[in-house]
């Protein structure tokens, strides 16, 4: 009997899957230009005993386990490696509470993001964190990659909304951080170590979150501007104005053009960049009066306000439609980088540059308001050259942004994707520390094997 076949002996039958065709289906994520093999089985556990049972039986049987919530990310951190078994938490679905006097949500990770944050709207509070895969991804996989979105600039990013976590370790044992207390310091903040971990350390089976009162609902602005520069100039002053955006997102000339192609809304053929911002504040009038002040005076060529809620999600939709749209120009790269907000002109036009220079289309989008960019690169997957060029640019971009004083990975995470990069951003003694943790957690390797801080450094960082 092989080492799958006992760990598949141990567990109950109807949360294992082995069909080949099934099996094969969840081999990957969705990024691009990152190694993956079927795995063995896949693990569909309902509980939390379950998933012991599942890591437990790995550890005895030397087997890895890939951890997945709903395979939508993009740095394939979900991918598996040949003789591993994939361990999906699609079926542990439920929000167990909402709670309006202490303002806290308790959800199992397999909850979809939006499904929370229509939960806790109908009770009149606000989960804040968006990414652009809200509809489909779930909050697990959100707090396995710390996952971002468009209300960050102001709100934060997943971890900021983490209060508590149920997590099973490597070997079966199930561990309890955090409190749903406001505040609390006893001991280390083993919360936020495994938030971000992308499933090397553990595997998340209950989220505490905190919830916010709900908003007031949000004016929105679109500042069109006849070159980067402009836009950029408009992004710094905003950024220290004083006030903060509930949004601050921008789109370079390529993504406009492709998203006005998908979606004939006229942005413009002379826009070179496109600001769109929103203000869900008190005196969100006066805050949007100033932004399109200041873009007026900058040069905007076109600033346009609006209070319609249809409007604005409108808006809001071709901005989530940047990705889709330079989709449709061919097979697509997407980098995730992000550099301080007074740096993202600079890296934007550092692109442009490359682009032309490599003969490539590259559209920029993301969230100009905390600096968070996702140059997104357009090749021919049948053409070795253009292939080989696409790679060349996302390690240049790459490059570019932490010389600019940014950081590898804004909110998509390292997987195995960037895996070699983590050891160019941090120093040896940063790593030492890394796998020391990885190693104190998860002593046998079986969690996610590949993925960084333990994966080896690609050869052309």
């Amino acid at each position: 009997m092989t080492a799958v076949e006992a760990l598949i002996d141990s567990l109950p039958r109807e949360i294992v899957i082995s069909d080949p065709d099934i099996v094969a289906s969840y081999a990957h994520d969705q990024s691009r230009f990152t190694d993956s093999a079927p795995p063995a089985a896949v693990l569909v556990p309902r509980t939390t005993a379950e998933v012991s049972a599942c890591l437990a039986a790995a550890h005895r049987n030397s087997v890895a386990v890939i951890p997945r919530g709903a395979g939508s990310g993009l740095s394939g951190a979900a991918n598996a490696t040949a003789g591993a078994v994939v361990l999906s938490l699609h079926r542990m679905t439920a929000i167990r509470e909402i709670d309006t006097v202490d303002r806290l949500a308790v959800v199992e990770p397999g909850v979809v993001t939006a499904d929370l944050r229509a939960r806790a709207a109908d009770a009149g509070l606000f989960y804040p964190p968006d990414p652009g895969s809200v509809a489909f991804s779930t909050i697990g996989g959100n707090v396995a990659t710390n996952a971002g979105g468009m209300c960050c600039v102001k709100y934060g990013v997943t971890g900021d909304f983490v209060l508590a976590l149920e997590v099973v370790l490597a070997d079966g044992r199930i561990l309890r951080t955090g409190r749903r207390t406001v505040k609390g310091v006893a001991g280390y903040d083993l919360t936020h170590l495994l938030v971000g971990s992308e499933g090397t350390l553990g595997v998340i089976t209950e989220i505490t979150v905190k919830l916010l009162p709900a908003p007031r609902e949000a004016r929105t602005l679109v500042a069109s501007f006849p070159t980067l520069e402009k836009a950029g100039l408009a992004v710094a002053e905003i950024a220290s104005s004083g006030s903060t955006p509930s949004m601050l997102e921008i789109l370079d000339r390529t993504t406009v053009q492709a998203v006005d192609r998908m979606t004939k809304m006229g942005m413009g053929e002379d826009t070179a960049a496109l600001l769109l911002v929103q203000s869900d504040d008190v005196d969100a009038e006066s805050v949007l009066a100033a932004i399109e002040s200041t873009c007026d005076r900058l040069g905007a060529s076109d600033v346009v306000v609006s209070s319609d809620q249809a409007e604005a999600a409108m808006l809001l939709e071709a901005r989530r439609l940047a990705l889709p749209a330079l989709e449709s120009l061919g097979d697509w790269l997407l980098d995730d980088v992000a550099v301080p907000c007074s740096r993202i002109t600079d890296l934007i036009g550092y692109i442009e540059g490359l682009a032309a220079e490599l003969g490539l289309t590259i559209g920029v989008f993301g969230h100009a308001g905390d600096g968070n960019l996702h140059p997104t690169i357009i090749y021919d997957e049948s053409d070795a050259s253009s292939k080989a060029a696409a790679l060349s640019a996302f390690d240049a971009i790459t490059r570019r942004a932490l010389d600019l004083g940014g950081t590898i990975t804004g909110e998509h995470g390292v997987g195995r994707l960037k895996s070699g990069w983590l050891a160019v951003e941090h120093d040896e003694t940063s790593m030492q520390v890394q796998r020391a943790v990885k190693a104190a957690l998860d002593p046998t390797g079986i969690l996610n094997p590949g993925c960084a801080p333990a994966a080896p450094v690609r050869a052309n960082v």
